[in-house]
């Protein structure tokens, strides 16, 4: 054992890998078809010229940030950015939405100002039940983008506003954030292979011409 390290402390660090191993094996075994399926409805949306949006609270926004950084720059392989945008970061839109309009607004009043048909939304909190997350779903939904939701077990109100709901078996937060995460990086790994495999030259995928429509997935 460590110098210093109390038994109660090892004890619990133990627990919490041994929580986190278990939930992941969990979600190995009954997962992997939804994971697969939001990964299409990703790669479609952004095959077709489409751009993600991406939102959050806390942890949850960081979330947002990670994996439209993960898009917008790369995962493996050096390739063209994809547009990825996290509605967590222009402080300016945030604090002028909550002043002016409402917090529960700060997500929504971003995805009508910038989706369009055929983009799509990552809406992610660990119960399903944040406001501001739930109205952007509602948001998107009108402007027929597609939604995918991250939450936990009970999927919340979220899961009525997704085309595919990612609800982490898990009630204890930080264990479905590290379930959001692994998600995350399982989306970004599966539409860069498809967009951009091994020794592609492709350019980034551009909005297709008038007529030829970018809908959501039903």
């Amino acid at each position: 054992m460590s110098a210093g390290m109390r038994p109660e402390d090892r004890d619990r660090i133990a627990t919490a890998f041994r929580q986190s191993a278990a939930l992941f094996t969990t979600m190995a075994e009954s997962m992997a078809a939804d994971v697969a399926r939001a990964a299409d409805l990703l790669h479609d949306a952004l095959a077709s010229g489409g751009t993600l949006l991406c939102c959050g609270n806390g942890g949850s926004a960081a979330d947002a940030q990670h994996i439209t950084a993960e898009l917008g720059g790369k995962f493996y392989r050096k390739r063209p950015g994809l547009p990825a945008v996290a509605l967590t970061v222009n402080s300016s839109m945030l604090t002028a939405i909550g002043n002016d309009f409402a917090y529960d607004e700060i997500f929504s009043r971003q995805v009508e100002a910038l989706g369009r048909p055929g983009d799509i939304l990552l809406a992610i909190t660990t119960s399903g039940n944040s406001p501001n997350v739930v109205d952007a779903a509602r948001a998107a939904r009108l402007l027929d983008m597609t939604v995918i939701g991250l939450t936990g077990a009970s999927g919340g109100a979220l899961a009525a506003h997704c085309h595919q709901l990612l609800a982490v078996p898990a009630t204890d937060t930080p264990r479905i954030q590290e379930g959001h995460i692994a998600i995350g990086h399982l989306l970004c790994e599966l539409v860069e292979s498809r967009l951009f495999p091994p020794g592609s030259t492709a350019g980034r995928p551009m909005p297709q011409r008038p007529g030829e429509g970018r809908g959501p997935a039903r």
